[in-house]
């Protein structure tokens, strides 16, 4: 014979009665599935296969549905760069970010698509801009004191256009002159991630005229 079960308390009846009865859950109500790495992969190597700009990490951050870290992306972004190493372009990374490129072995064939040369810069335009980043902030004075020669506000001009140097204040000295500093432009033309990058001045000039091998001489 089983044994009486004991009555309920009042205080556990009160609790019975109070008891809210569970809800179901509703799809919406469910969290979101985070991302799988392998397909943040995917739309990190497809925006930047389809940018024209190189896209720093904080906007590759936004792509992704799952909160990485900077680190946990760059990671990624190293297997990218793996992945395409023995193909024509390259992952790199440079000042504004990164972006694929096509490897410098491959342009002479990309230049038979478009025939016209771009502009060859002078001895004294590219001189000119190995002072400014490798002593900047410069004034034209400090470049005319490290040539030896006058610089001509024409060649200023042109490396300002190109975009390769701006003017980023003025020095307080008399006249108070205009100081001027290499860009984030210059680096990424140069496939450079920072100043620090620079090659020795020898090897600069080569570099700035690997896209300008002939055509109008500018000065």
């Amino acid at each position: 014979m089983s044994e009486p079960i004991d009555p309920l308390t009042q205080s556990e009846v009160v609790e019975l009665e109070v008891m809210p009865p569970e809800l179901p859950v509703q799809p919406d109500a469910l969290p979101a599935l985070p991302l799988d790495t392998r397909q943040y992969k995917r739309v990190l190597e497809t925006a930047l296969l389809t940018t024209a700009e190189p896209l720093p990490l904080s906007e590759l951050k936004k792509l992704g549905d799952t909160p990485l870290n900077y680190s946990q992306i760059e990671a990624l972004l190293g297997e990218i760069a793996l992945d395409w190493q023995d193909s024509g372009v390259e992952l790199s990374r440079v000042a504004s970010g990164w972006r694929f490129r096509a490897k410098p072995e491959m342009q002479v064939y990309l230049d038979r698509l478009n025939p016209q040369k771009p502009p060859r810069y002078s001895r004294a335009v590219l001189e000119t801009l190995a002072i400014v980043a490798y002593h900047q902030p410069v004034t034209r004075g400090d470049i005319e004191d490290i040539r030896g020669v006058a610089v001509s506000a024409q060649i200023l001009k042109t490396l300002e256009a190109r975009g390769w140097i701006e003017a980023i204040g003025t020095r307080d000295t008399p006249g108070r002159p205009e100081l001027f500093a290499t860009t984030k432009q210059m680096l990424d033309d140069l496939n450079l991630r920072a100043l620090q990058d620079l090659p020795s001045l020898q090897e600069i000039g080569a570099l700035l005229e690997q896209d300008s091998n002939a055509g109008a001489m500018v000065e």
